[in-house]
């Protein structure tokens, strides 16, 4: 069991799960997804970039695992990516010691660092709320709904709010407000695609980027993406290599799968030769070889 504990919140690795806890200080959106696991499987690796101050700790995803990541579409501000940790400086040790136990099991396990074809998370629990600008989003589930405030335009306002079932839902679009652009939370439905700006199109929230609060709403859009008809139920199933893909950080090429109970003696056993065989065959080096080693050695 690996732990770290910063003001920033805590980060837990038992081998097979990385539990993340938010600090009560931070970001909205990451208090208001709360604390949660992250399978191995949805891992694609980990680093510490250490600095005059400490460091940060960030965990790398595979593309398609997390519904929050993949509503956001690279636009969440460091403060805001709940798969980051600000570490003070008497803890960058144990950082380090983290990070290393998460690859050890990633080559250990060798989860592979490419895509996958559906969610490995559940996303956002419902009912979720979130927004700010000229209304809110809500979704328990079934149905989304948005309500205005004062600062809506008269149309909006006239019409007053609106609910959408999830079956009408066919697309979610959340971009955040950057420089003087505005942002929007835009709900698609029937297929179409709505050009009309955000202010006036009566399926959107416009976001003005004045309060952090207003990135929540990229939450609204992840907990309906992994709803949304069609979408694949999270799950963490064996995904196995292409033959282009890499075991993350510490190997150029994937080991044989061996499918194993991770207990067993003979399985860790068996798992040393494997180990053996590939440093012989020159795919390790010393550096990768000495590594899994012991990390094998220290499940027996």
């Amino acid at each position: 069991m690996a732990d770290i504990i910063s003001r920033d919140g805590t980060w837990g690795f038992d081998g097979d799960t990385v539990r993340i806890v938010p600090g009560s200080k931070v970001h909205p959106v990451r208090q208001a997804l709360g604390e949660f696991a992250v399978p191995l499987q949805a891992v694609a690796g980990v680093s510490f970039e250490p600095d005059r101050k400490g460091g940060r700790l960030r965990l790398r995803l595979r593309t398609g695992a997390c519904p929050v990541l993949r509503a956001a579409d690279g636009r969440l501000k460091d403060a805001s990516d709940p798969y980051q940790l600000l570490v003070e400086k008497g803890r960058t040790g144990v950082a380090e010691y983290l990070v290393d136990e998460i690859r050890n099991a990633l080559l250990i396990e060798q989860v592979p660092d490419g895509p996958v074809d559906r969610f490995l998370l559940p996303g956002p629990s419902v009912p979720v709320s979130g927004g700010g600008g000229d209304g809110t989003a809500s979704f328990d589930g079934e149905a989304v709904r948005l309500t205005w405030n004062w600062k809506a335009e008269e149309s909006k306002e006239a019409g007053g709010p609106v609910t959408i079932p999830l079956a009408e839902v066919t697309g979610v679009r959340w971009v955040p407000s950057i420089g003087l652009e505005n942002g929007s939370l835009r709900f698609d439905r029937g297929g179409a695609v709505s050009s009309a700006p955000a202010k006036f199109d009566p399926f959107s929230l416009e976001l003005w980027g004045l309060s952090k609060r207003e990135y929540t709403a990229v939450l609204v859009a992840a907990a309906v993406l992994v709803r949304l008809p069609g979408t694949a139920a999270p799950a963490v199933p064996a995904v196995p290599a292409a033959p282009q893909e890499t075991v993350p950080a510490l190997t150029s090429a994937p080991a044989p799968a061996v499918a194993r109970d991770p207990d067993d003696h003979d399985v860790l056993l068996r798992r040393l030769r494997e180990l053996g065989e590939l440093y012989e065959a020159g795919i390790l080096t010393d550096e990768e070889f000495a590594l899994a080693k012991r990390a094998v050695l220290k499940r027996l």
